[in-house]
């Protein structure tokens, strides 16, 4: 059941942010599509209680229950993040807004943009991780609540995995190739010379063959 209810409020979650969305930019409800937009977190509310009922009722948690508390975790800490990216295309293509932001993809701006995603991570984790405990308190049981015990390994393991993505742009911060440097403005690397600009080539070098002509 448990698997039914996770689809349909993944399902929900898009119907009602298309919705929303829909009623701001293509019929300019604004109040409509503000008060559909607000609906959308109801639907982690909907994921919990459905969750504890059922295992108050008597079921033995399994994997079903685990990846709920997940799924709630990470829809919260990143559900704002996905309805501004959707918001962002819908302003642009239907209301003459700004183009939509690209993620950035060199240099500390990156570095920024992965250390930002993994505090999400780590928000995600945390309310997972405080689901599955209050599940646990909730039912009483150690026996039928075993397995939740588990899943708070997954969410560590996952975070772990995540945080190489930060250390490495941090420590190691991506630079752009040589021809997008030149087109920001950017100093190119030693040795490499701008189209049009003198350098280091043959016809530079003392006693070398000059111009034709």
């Amino acid at each position: 059941m448990l698997f039914a209810v996770i689809v349909a409020c993944e399902a929900g979650f898009w119907l009602v942010l298309l919705a929303g969305l829909g009623a701001r930019y293509l019929l300019r409800w604004r109040r409509a599509g503000a008060a559909l937009l607000l609906c959308v977190p109801l639907l982690d509310v909907v994921l919990l209680t459905a969750t504890v009922v059922d295992l108050r009722g008597g079921a033995t948690a399994g994997f079903g229950h685990g990846l709920a508390a997940a799924y709630l975790g990470y829809s919260v800490a990143f559900g704002h993040g996905w309805v501004r990216w959707a918001d962002e295309r819908f302003a642009h293509r239907f209301a003459d807004g700004p183009p939509p932001r690209a993620k950035p993809r060199h240099g500390r701006a990156r570095a920024r943009y992965e250390r930002s995603e993994f505090g999400k991570a780590a928000l995600a984790s945390a309310i997972g991780c405080g689901a599955l405990l209050l599940m646990i308190a909730l039912v009483g049981d150690p026996d039928r609540t075993e397995a939740l015990l588990g899943w708070t390994l997954r969410l560590g393991t996952v975070l772990a995995i995540w945080s190489l993505w930060p250390i490495t742009y941090t420590l190691w911060p991506a630079r752009p190739e040589p021809a997008a440097a030149a087109e920001y403005g950017a100093e190119p690397a030693p040795g490499l010379v701008r189209p049009g600009e003198p350098g280091e080539g043959p016809a530079a070098k003392p006693g070398g063959p000059g111009p034709r002509g």
